[in-house]
């Protein structure tokens, strides 16, 4: 997979895609991210990529031309097709379905907003989607880039040392936020291991494992159950919690 960011800072995306998950992912050839500076296209001794908003008010607006030709430039530089994403407030929420559709992609390009924002006729004419990765204003794009950029890495194949590591991942194909996990060592003054995931009974860890998840997710996220894959047991359990939980407001 190739991800391509429009960013007047793209030494700072480069540095974050140089670590972990997404570092091993470029260094196994499973993904390239590439920076090309507005700035670089801009004209006259100053280089200028922002001026001040028609009908007046704060801040400063980016410009239509540096950034249209660094996203030239980036389309030029591979011929495969690619979906131009605007790292927006204002954009479609992220969530975990969202990153598998863009993981699914060959190519990406991402821009990065400053400022008060891109000029919209650029938006129109370039943006193919706006995307925001939560509910609050950021300086610019650069780190929800670097949040897509590492969220969709982790699901290329052979990026993660064991795969199995994101189908039990919150927000995995069932929909649940994960069970919790323990390590070493099996006793602590902060207390002690569940004894089922000592019990070496995979079938009872399995399903320790599930109703935990379930339990987790009706507690912090409940909404997610009502999209979440449920089967009868799942459901019976379910049940069982909120009828307990009944009985005992009374």
């Amino acid at each position: 997979m190739r991800i391509d960011v429009v960013s007047l800072f793209p030494d700072f995306v480069g540095g974050c895609a140089g670590f972990g998950v997404v570092g091993r992912a470029i260094e196994r050839g499973l993904l390239t991210v590439e920076g090309w500076n507005p700035r670089d296209y801009a004209e006259g001794n100053y280089r200028r990529v922002d001026d001040r908003p028609f009908g007046g008010g704060p801040g400063m607006v980016m410009m239509i031309d540096p950034l249209r030709a660094a996203i030239s430039a980036a389309r030029a530089a591979d011929p495969a097709p690619t979906r131009v994403i605007y790292l927006s407030p204002q954009g479609r929420r992220l969530d975990q379905a969202g990153v598998r559709e863009l993981a699914s992609r060959e190519r990406l390009l991402l821009l990065c907003g400053r400022y008060e924002g891109v000029d919209e006729r650029l938006v129109q004419a370039e943006v193919d989607e706006e995307v925001s990765i939560g509910d609050y204003v950021l300086s610019g794009g650069e780190l929800a880039a670097a949040v897509v950029i590492d969220a969709v890495a982790r699901l290329q194949e052979g990026a993660l040392n064991d795969a199995g590591s994101a189908a039990q991942d919150s927000f995995a194909d069932d929909g649940l936020l994960d069970c919790p996990h323990y390590t070493k060592p099996a006793s602590h003054e902060l207390g002690d291991v569940p004894g089922v995931l000592l019990s070496g009974n995979h079938a009872e860890i399995s399903r320790w494992r599930r109703q935990q998840a379930l339990l987790r997710t009706l507690e912090r996220r409940p909404d997610l159950l009502e999209s979440a894959s449920l089967d009868d047991a799942d459901r019976r359990f379910l049940a069982a919690i909120q009828a307990d939980a009944g009985h005992g407001s009374r």
